[in-house]
Order: C-alpha cells, then sequence, then structure tokens
C-alpha cells in the first residue's frame, strides 16, 4: 500500500497534546499562526506521500553499493534529495542567521516523522545533517560557522557523526583515533571509525564528518576526547571546494534493513593524516557531541512514530481488503474482511494506540527543547531543558520499541502474506529493529534515565513532570465528559504506580545500584505508559471538545476511543511493570553466578 501522511492527526497532535498551540498563544512564535503551521505541514506531507515513498521499494530491494571507493545510491535517490534541499526542509529548524527558516522543532519533528515513514532508510540522512548543523552553531568557532553553517543548513552539504570503533561501541572512552596538531592551526586525525551512516554518498558535493579523535597528550578516558570538524573536500578560503582530504570509504555494510542508506566504514589518515579542525575546546570534545547525540536520539524516536505509522497503515488497509471467515455478526455475502474479528481490532487498535502515545511523547520533547531555547526567563528555560533532558531517553527507546513492536503486529495482521517480502509488511519490520540499536540501545536509554535523568535537581525534575501528569488528569477529569469512561481511572493508577516507583529507583541507585540498573528497562516503559496514557487523555479532551463545538470531524471520535483503548489494555500494565523493577532484580543479578552457565 502507498503510504499517505497523515497530516490531520499529526497537526491535532502536535497543537493540542505536545503544546503548540499554547506556545503560538504565549507569543513564542511571533510570526507563526496555526495557518502557517498547517500550510508547512500540507506541503511537507505531499512531498513525502507523492515524491520520498516512491523511494522506499527501490531503495530496499537495489540498495546502496560500493563501486571503486564510491558508493552508488538507488536509482532516484539524488534527485529527490536535492528536490527536497532546493524546497529548504533542511533548514526548517534551523537559525535565520545560517540562512534556515527558524520555525519550531516540535514542527521541523513532525516534519521528520513524514520522511520517515515515506522512506526511513531516507530520512536518516538529513537529520544527522541538522545535528551536525546544531553542533557546529553551538560549539564551533566563528571561521566554522561562517565556512560550513550555510552549506549544512540549505542541505547542498550533508553531514555524519563519527563516533563507533571496532573496540568501542557505547563505551567511548576506549576509542583510538587520534590527532595530532599541525604547524597551521588544524590537526591530522587518523584512525578508523564503523556503522557510519550516510559516511559517504553522491547526494551532495561535500560531506562534513563530525569526529571524535584522542589528542596524543589527552587525559585517559572520556576526560581525552575532541571533536574534530573533517570535510571530505577541503574547503578554500572563498567557500570553494579543493583537493579531496585524507578520508574515504573502506566498506559499507550488508544489513538486515534499511538498504538504501549506506551505513559506512571510514578511514581517516591512509596518507598522513585528514585535516581537522577543532570544535570547542581540547579534550571537552564529548559535551559538544553530545549537542548532536541527543538530536539524533529524538529523530530516532521520531523514526519509531513513523515506522508504526507507516505499518499501521498498510495493515489496516489489508485488513480491509483480506475476506477470511465470518466475524460475528457479520450479515454481508460470503466472508467477513478480517477488520471485522474482533482480534483483528485489537491488533489495529493496539498499533494505533501506540503509534499515537509514542508520537505525544516525542513531539512534546520537542516542544520542550524550543522552549529551553525561546522563553523569556532564564529560570523557565533552565526548567525547559531538564523536561527535554528528562524526556529525550523515553523519546528514544519507547518509540523505537513500539516501532519494531508494531510492525511486527502489522505482519501478524497480514498473516502469511506479511512474511514474504511482496506486501512490504516485512520490510517494515527489518528496517524498524535498528532505530532499538543505534544513537545508544534502549538499555542505554534506560540507564542514562535511571542514573543520570532522575537524580537532577535531587530528583526535582522527574518529580515536577508527576505533577503536571496529575494537572493534566485534573483539568481532563473537571470537564466532566462521559465519553473518558474509566480511563481517567486506569491512567491515574499508572501514573501513581509511577509515583511510588520512582521513589524506590532514586533510592536504590543511591544506595543499591545493580537493583536499580537491573530494573530500569521495565522502569521506562512504566514511565511511558503513563506519560503516554496522560498525553492521549489530554489529546482525547481536545477531541471531545472540537466534537462539543460542532467539529464533526470522525477522527476525533476515533482520538477519544485510542486513549480509552491505550488506558484499558496498555496502561493497565503498568501495576506488573512496578512489580519487575521493585522485585525482580534480585532474580536478575543473582541469576549469573561465577557458575552459571
Amino acid at each position: 500500500m502507498a503510504y499517505r501522511a497523515p497530516v490531520a492527526d499529526i497537526a491535532f497532535t502536535l497543537k493540542h497534546s505536545a503544546g503548540l498551540d499554547a506556545a503560538i498563544a504565549e507569543g513564542l512564535y511571533p510570526d507563526l499562526s496555526a495557518d502557517v503551521v498547517d500550510a508547512v505541514l500540507e506541503e511537507a506531507g505531499k512531498f513525502a506521500t507523492d515524491v520520498i515513498a516512491p523511494l522506499n521499494r527501490v531503495g530496499d530491494m537495489q540498495g546502496a553499493r560500493l563501486e571503486d571507493g564510491e558508493v552508488v545510491m538507488p536509482p532516484g535517490w539524488k534527485e529527490v534529495y536535492a528536490a527536497w534541499a532546493a524546497a529548504g526542509w533542511n533548514g526548517l529548524a534551523s537559525p535565520a542567521e545560517w540562512g534556515g527558516q527558524d520555525l519550531p522543532h516540535a514542527l521541523n519533528a513532525a516534519c521528520i516523522e513524514m520522511w520517515n515513514s515515506a522512506s526511513m532508510a531516507f530520512g536518516i540522512g538529513p537529520v544527522l545533517s541538522m545535528g551536525a548543523a546544531e553542533a557546529i552553531a553551538a560549539h564551533g568557532s566563528e571561521e566554522l560557522k561562517r565556512t560550513f553553517l550555510p552549506k549544512l543548513v540549505s542541505g547542498e552539504w550533508m553531514g555524519t557523526m563519527n563516533l563507533t570503533e571496532p573496540q568501542a561501541g557505547s563505551d567511548l572512552g576506549a576509542l583510538r583515533s587520534k590527532a595530532e596538531r599541525g604547524p597551521d592551526g588544524a590537526y591530522r586525525v587518523s584512525g578508523q571509525k564503523i556503522f557510519i551512516t550516510y559516511g559517504e554518498h553522491q547526494l551532495t558535493e561535500n560531506i562534513i564528518h563530525l569526529v571524535l579523535a584522542r589528542l596524543l597528550d589527552a587525559p585517559p578516558g572520556t576526560r581525552g576526547i575532541s571533536l574534530f570538524l573533517v570535510p571530505k573536500y577541503l574547503v578554500g578560503a572563498d567557500g570553494s571546494l579543493g583537493s579531496r582530504n585524507d578520508v574515504r570509504c573502506a566498506s559499507i555494510e550488508h544489513k538486515l534493513g534499511i538498504h538504501g542508506s549506506p551505513t559506512c566504514t571510514m578511514a581517516f589518515g591512509d596518507q598522513g593524516g585528514a585535516t581537522g579542525y577543532l570544535i570547542g575546546e581540547e579534550n571537552r570534545g564529548l559535551a559538544c557531541m553530545f549537542t548532536m547525540m541527543n538530536n539524533a536520539r529524538l529523530a530516532v524516536g521520531l523514526q519509531g512514530v513513523a515506522i508504526a505509522e507507516r505499518a499501521y497503515q498498510d495493515a489496516l488497509a489489508y485488513a480491509k481488503e483480506r475476506r477470511q471467515g465470518r466475524a460475528p455478526g457479520w450479515s454481508g455475502p460470503g466472508m467477513s474482511p478480517i477488520v471485522e474479528h474482533p482480534d483483528v481490532k485489537r491488533m489495529l487498535l493496539e498499533m494505533r494506540a501506540k503509534t499515537a502515545a509514542a508520537r505525544a511523547i516525542a513531539y512534546t520533547t520537542a516542544d520542550a527543547i524550543d522552549r529551553a531555547h525561546r522563553l523569556p526567563d532564564e529560570k523557565a528555560r533552565a526548567a525547559a531543558h531538564a523536561r527535554a533532558s528528562l524526556l529525550t531517553p523515553i523519546a528514544k527507546a519507547f518509540s523505537t520499541d513500539i516501532g519494531f513492536e508494531v510492525a511486527s503486529l502489522g505482519v501478524q495482521v497480514h498473516g502469511g502474506a506479511g512474511y514474504v517480502e511482496e506486501t512490504g509488511a516485512a520490510q517494515h519490520l527489518r528496517d524498524a529493529k535498528i532505530a532499538q540499536i543505534y544513537e545508544g540501545t534502549n538499555g542505554i536509554q534506560a540507564i542514562d534515565l535511571v542514573t543520570r535523568k532522575l537524580p537532577m535537581e535531587g530528583g526535582q525534575v522527574v518529580r515536577a513532570h508527576i505533577d503536571q501528569l496529575r494537572a493534566i488528569l485534573r483539568t481532563v477529569r473537571a470537564s466532566n465528559d462521559n465519553g473518558m469512561g474509566a480511563t481517567l481511572d486506569w491512567v491515574a493508577q499508572a501514573v501513581d504506580q509511577l509515583d511510588r516507583v520512582t521513589a524506590w529507583m532514586i533510592e536504590a541507585n543511591a544506595h543499591r545500584p545493580d537493583d536499580a540498573l537491573a530494573g530500569a528497562t521495565p522502569y521506562l516503559r512504566l514511565f511511558a505508559l503513563a506519560t503516554g496514557g496522560v498525553y492521549l487523555a489530554k489529546k482525547a479532551l481536545a477531541a471531545n471538545a472540537a466534537l462539543r463545538n460542532g467539529d464533526a470531524d470522525a477522527r476525533h471520535g476515533l482520538r477519544v476511543a485510542t486513549a480509552r483503548f491505550f488506558a484499558a489494555n496498555l496502561a493497565t500494565a503498568a501495576p506488573g511493570l512496578g512489580e519487575s523493577v521493585m522485585a525482580g532484580a534480585d532474580a536478575i543479578v543473582s541469576a549469573f553466578t561465577d557458575t552459571a552457565a
């Protein structure tokens, strides 16, 4: 089935769940109106649906390949990327100072979802360029900004992130790539990086690599890592391209999914050292790179939402067409469409509810990032930054977990037809898996949440989040809206469980770290179910208000039904997850002893 961007639901979530309408009302975007938001989303939806989506199948079937050291992209890739960049999509949220449109990150997040639903292999490339531009803008020298940002923001050049090495995956302190100071003020970078997304291609005339490396006199561990900008082609003082830098693609990976995205092994310094330029300060590169990494983590979370949406659309269309058996109450001729069977309805509603909750969490995270930059009060900006930091691991891990779960349900709805490649359901499952792994595995996101985010400000950041969830529930209850049924009770129970387990987790993290780490992953899921349930209740409140005001759009009723399903069928797992966190750690910690097989 062809993808069709769900522009109306994306816009509704952005405005009424994530809070973009409130931000506009507060005056955070003086030149932005709801009509402009709708127009941007409509055009993005058309481009994703009509231009990018046709690449998805050819990208999967033909993939990227390496020929004579050059990566050859699938047919149509270069032309579509050029049209996408020329339309200004790459600079949507970038500062106007460097040629961007300075629109909200939340609006850009919605567009990123659509690019990745249309083709996940296409959509991952540009988000790395956006992240590279943000890192340079935040930490680069004025000369680096003038030289590289206009081309990165316009999309004329693309960016990459070079962290991983064969012996240093998640443990960046073990990296061996080195950098030596040169007499010209630049550095000579050498080493090997693996799993570099879009490390080599011919979509753009230059590629800007952001590379972590260690100076020869650097202290050990992560304290001795610096960040360098290493262009594929050197750039002259007038902005013109010069000679090829000492960097090449040694190989590309043959992967389970996202075949159209070249995943490269990059070799730096084969001929004496690639010319690189320091970003930020020596030995403080990891802090600079985290600007890009956090940007990428939210973008990968949006990939989870995107692939879930695509899988849901395909499964729903198939279920309406496929006839098998006779569902209870079916009075039509012959066999009924499988969408009439209760268990198929259950699977489809689960797919929709998980997608909707993850979308709301991801968009709300983007809104917090916007507020951290735009709120007039310094204290309020700091609070928004802390909230974005708290939500980022949730947005990345939960969204990509449900992306894989929803894609798996999509295969199930298709039955045997889903297990063969022709329907496309299998591709969604293959593509979705990587999102749980790259930009920090989801287990690492859970560890980050528990060990770094919960202790922020003595636990006051997570406390404020839980208080906000309860405030939203009070607002929904005050509406006396009978359409919500027992939804609020089930969601409130999940929030209460989150409150109780959070207190346990903070104490365990301080005194029994093994217990805290063992329970980190179920804790993250509990956090996401409570938060997602509240955000869907907030969305349902807005939908019911629209219905009362005479808006007969049938999608409003489905939004309420989705919130109720999530509460009754998914949020109700909260007590069991709480017990898994608090009582299950001993079974994990003691299971693998010195004598265990």
